[in-house]
């Protein structure tokens, strides 16, 4: 499925995550061929080929596992992280058998670089709550194997970087994270501004209509007045001045009302039209409803097409609108990818805000979408 036509951006947190979990997978990966590399290169008394030589195959078979979620996927799961510590920390407690004991010094050996890129990964991919204790873990588990492997070894210094690089990405990923976050909320509030926008100019270009239709009428019927045609107390008259007079009240009522009436048809054309790099096929019930309901309709169905240009790997939709009963339906569908909507990623606001929770918010209303192998499907509805 896929996103809007005048909000045509994707979540700043989103794409922090992504670019964050493209550029660890690719570091981790380049990391631990190096790593094996330098371990082989390196290894001498006390290191043992029997303990090397799996350790070295676990930690080259996790690399390959990074290196292969970066051409399937974007984002980094829990369990490729927690793995990769589980093993950071066996390779920490083993160093005894897996380091040469000139290495050990000032933290120049090659489970002191893994331990480094370890303590980044979870500080990127996790919470704070989660990270910080996961790299004091993986710290402290260095810290214990130099001394298994060389009691009188100082390690005081090598920690304290460890915890310095544990906070620092800590913070460093909070204030990213919230910066992201702040710049979801302005896209927010741009693309509501943008839909409103669209919805004022339809309606003063309806009002301008109103005005020169009764302009029109009145100046006609004035007309005959004047040249006589109604010599005496004509009916016909008397039901268009009436008709005249409604509709200048009703001209009167509604300038700057949101729920002033709006062509729900005419304002999701224009959405339709500015689809980027989407071609929208069109099936449109002439409708009127309140502005409020049509920015509604409106802002779910930019969010709809949108998410289909973006994520459904198609170029292709359909929009349509009908009524059934009461009931003014809208539908925005695809035969794209599909996705399991109960693993859509908390920062996927534009499903659960711009679409159901924008439809859920109007009195009567209500969205529904569906999705599997054959595409994607957004239903939309409100009833007066």
């Amino acid at each position: 499925m896929a996103h809007l036509g005048s909000t045509r951006y994707d979540s700043a947190a989103r794409q922090l995550e992504r670019t964050a979990a493209r550029t660890l997978a690719g570091a981790r990966g380049a990391m631990g061929a190096v790593v094996v590399v330098a371990a082989t290169l390196g290894a001498g008394p006390p290191v043992s080929a029997a303990w090397l030589v799996p350790a070295l195959a676990a930690e080259l078979g996790w690399t390959a596992l990074f290196l292969w979620r970066l051409r399937r996927r974007p984002r980094l799961p829990a369990w490729l992280v927690a793995g990769d510590v589980a093993i950071t920390v066996a390779l920490c407690l083993a160093q005894r058998h897996l380091v040469a004991g000139e290495a050990l010094g000032g933290g120049a050996s090659w489970v002191a670089v893994l331990v480094t890129m370890t303590i980044i990964v979870p500080g990127v991919v996790w919470r704070p709550a989660a990270a910080v204790p996961t790299g004091v873990a993986v710290a402290v588990a260095y810290l214990a194997g130099v001394r298994l492997a060389a009691p009188d070894q100082d390690v005081t210094a090598s920690l304290g970087i460890h915890l310095v690089q544990v906070l620092a990405i800590a913070v460093l990923m909070t204030l990213l994270r919230r910066s992201a976050a702040s710049a979801d909320g302005f896209l927010r509030e741009a693309a509501r501004a943008d839909v409103a926008l669209m919805v004022e100019r339809l309606r003063r270009e309806d009002e301008l209509k109103q005005v020169g239709s009764v302009h029109e009428t009145s100046l006609h019927t004035l007309t005959m007045v004047g040249l006589g045609t109604y010599d005496g107390p004509s009916a016909t008259l008397r039901r268009q001045a009436v008709t005249d007079l409604s509709a200048l009240d009703r001209l009167r009522a509604t300038p700057g009302d949101e729920g002033a009436p709006i062509a729900l048809d005419s304002l999701l054309d224009e959405v339709a039209e500015r689809a980027a790099g989407l071609r929208v096929r069109r099936r449109l019930t002439r409708e009127t409803v309140p502005g409020e309901v049509a920015e509604s309709f409106a802002r779910a169905v930019t969010e709809a097409l949108s998410n289909v240009a973006r994520h459904a790997g198609v170029r292709e939709a359909e929009l349509v609108s009908s009524r059934r009963g009461e009931e003014i339906r809208v539908e925005v569908a695809d035969h794209g990818r599909g996705f399991d909507r109960d693993r859509l990623p908390p920062d996927r606001f534009g499903v659960r805000g711009s679409i159901l929770d924008t439809m859920r918010a109007l009195p009567n209303g209500g969205a529904d979408i569906s999705s599997g192998g054959d595409g994607t499907r957004v239903t939309l509805w409100w009833r007066p």
